[in-house]
């Protein structure tokens, strides 16, 4: 397949044929992946790793057909010609992977998520503490530096204050907790 319309019409030809990879239960790729595969209405098997190295060694070997893995991880296979791109989950392109659309531009923009790191402090904090705390994250995030290496990853930064970041990890509650019952995804 060379796009997401071809792959989820070959993945509901062929229901629950196709084993896709799955770097832990519960991991952003999992829950990633789970929203796309209710968005799309396709059904796939899972099949469990302990991370995503491994996971890409069976991938670029074909014993599986397809996996949600980090840009780090897979823009030298796809540049090389080993893998095949065909959308990435954030809601904007990579500048490593510039002719990859989103899911959004590939029709799918219910399935658009992006995984985020945030540092959280004990609900008693002062809130002139986690006012220094914010503004410190904030000016480090924007450092050229810091910029420069976690753009070299492929990440994709949105810093936000702390009171972005409530909402967002509100939002994100709702979302994960409706994914997780509506793909029955259990502990392992």
């Amino acid at each position: 397949v060379r796009s997401m319309r071809e792959l989820v019409e070959y993945a509901k030809a062929r229901p629950g044929q196709l084993n896709v990879g799955m770097p832990g239960t519960g991991t952003s790729n999992h829950l990633g992946q789970e929203l796309f595969f209710s968005s799309a209405g396709i059904s796939l098997t899972n099949v469990a790793y302990k991370g995503q190295p491994q996971m890409m060694i069976d991938l670029i070997s074909g014993q599986i057909h397809l996996a949600l893995a980090t840009v780090a991880l897979a823009d030298q296979h796809v540049k090389s010609g080993k893998l095949r791109a065909l959308a990435l989950s954030a809601p904007k392109r990579s500048p490593a992977l510039p002719d990859v659309p989103t899911l959004g531009e590939a029709g799918y923009p219910d399935a658009v998520f992006l995984p985020w790191y945030g540092l959280v402090v004990a609900k008693a904090t002062p809130k002139p503490v986690v006012a220094r705390l914010a503004d410190a994250l904030l000016k480090a995030m924007a450092s050229p530096d810091v910029v420069s290496r976690l753009g070299a990853m492929g990440t994709q930064l949105t810093p936000a204050g702390a009171d972005e970041f409530d909402a967002l990890l509100a939002q994100q509650q709702q979302l994960w907790a409706r994914v997780i019952r509506e793909r029955n995804i259990k502990e392992d």
